[in-house]
């Protein structure tokens, strides 16, 4: 799979329910500043099947004349939707029709025309089974729950579900933005990054514990500052990371652990919802945190697993809903992060080991760096 940070892909549940309204309205926004090209993928499964561009008869798939073939738009005064791509402001507009089995095929020469590196918006659900774009938006009509096939195959890799009654969304552009050629969605929540452990196991500081001359926790925080509208850092020597120019939230009482370093930062956070993640854990998966964040809406907390009742509580969702019942654990003498799970509504979800490594050795450390560091 092809990874594109420059592509932000819209695909859709169904027909005729706002998908293009919805790239109309980003380029709109980010055209002024940066040319956008726009993208629309016509899928074909096959040549003397019914055209999922414009039903029996149109002639538009039946008329393909090799695996593939890759037009480019000129023309705005019409209502197909490369031409209102090509009116928002886009500066070029390609439309590639292509045989489903040569998806890999058709997006080479694509990329050859276009660079692997430009910026553009994409209208296709069955290019996403090839190509990890920056972004992944899906759109479903407000009064329908189906989905057509190829949306059903890839709805799993959405960032976002938007919901739409044709003209208008539930969903704030505002939220979509563009920094350096790369797509990417902020949440209205809050990261907190442990950084106040005692480091036992690795014997020295991890938080600043440098990979590629940089300390983990600078790391971890370049990667959230993007995606998240606030980050803390929870720790009690606030000069120690000044320079990361973020707010240090400390333990209201100290050496009560983590669990208290959790309710503190709770405490001090702007959002309702809040990721937390320990301070050795240098590469995140944002797009799995942000399946755990959809789950926050139907709970007060979301914990990884990794096996039969392993759970990462140090890197979870905690809402502040949750902060009563972290509360009277502490009261009560408790320290046991899984303490709270009984008081409080707990969505589990697994995580798999390939998407998380956390660096709790020294020799974890080592091998990290051998791996990806320099």
């Amino acid at each position: 799979m092809i990874k594109l940070d420059g592509m932000l892909m819209i695909g859709s549940a169904g027909a005729n329910i706002g998908k293009t309204e919805l790239a109309c309205a980003l380029i709109k926004k980010f055209n002024k500043n940066k040319d956008i090209i726009g993208i629309k993928v016509t899928t074909i499964k096959e040549r003397d099947g019914q055209c999922p561009r414009g039903g029996q008869g149109c002639g538009v798939c039946s008329s393909l004349d090799g695996n593939f073939c890759i037009t480019e738009e000129t023309g705005v005064n019409s209502d197909k939707d490369t031409a209102r791509l090509l009116a928002a402001g886009a500066s070029r507009v390609l439309w590639m029709r292509v045989m489903k089995t040569h998806l890999k095929e058709g997006l080479a020469a694509l990329l050859d025309k276009i660079g692997a590196d430009a910026v553009s918006l994409c209208e296709s659900n069955s290019l996403r089974q090839v190509v990890k774009p920056g972004l992944f938006l899906m759109v479903r009509g407000k009064d329908s729950m189906m989905w057509k096939i190829s949306a059903d195959a890839v709805k799993k890799y959405a960032d976002k579900v938007v919901v739409s009654d044709g003209s208008s969304f539930d969903f704030d552009i505002g939220r979509i933005k563009l920094l350096g050629g790369k797509w990417v969605m902020q949440e209205q929540a809050t990261a907190i990054i442990m950084a106040g452990g005692d480091s036992s196991r690795m014997g020295m500081d991890k938080s600043v514990l440098a990979i590629n001359g940089k300390p983990i926790v600078e790391i971890i925080a370049e990667q959230l500052r993007t995606s998240f509208s606030q980050i803390l850092i929870s720790a009690n020597d606030a000069e120690k990371f000044a320079f990361l120019g973020l707010q240090i939230v400390p333990d209201r009482i100290q050496g009560q652990g983590p669990l208290m370093g959790i309710a503190s930062a709770l405490e001090a956070s702007a959002n309702e919802v809040n990721f937390v993640v320990a301070c050795d854990i240098p590469h995140i998966d944002l797009a799995y945190v942000r399946k755990m964040l959809s789950l926050a809406k139907e709970a007060d907390i979301v914990i990884p697993t990794t096996g039969d009742k392993e759970y990462e509580p140090l890197f979870a969702v905690y809402n502040k809903s949750a902060l009563e019942a972290i509360n009277e654990v502490l009261r009560t003498g408790g320290r046991k992060i899984s303490d709270v799970f009984t008081r409080c509504k707990v969505s589990y979800i697994e995580l798999k080991a390939d998407r998380f490594a956390n660096l709790n050795t020294r020799t974890e450390y080592e091998e990290f760096c051998k791996k990806y560091g320099t």
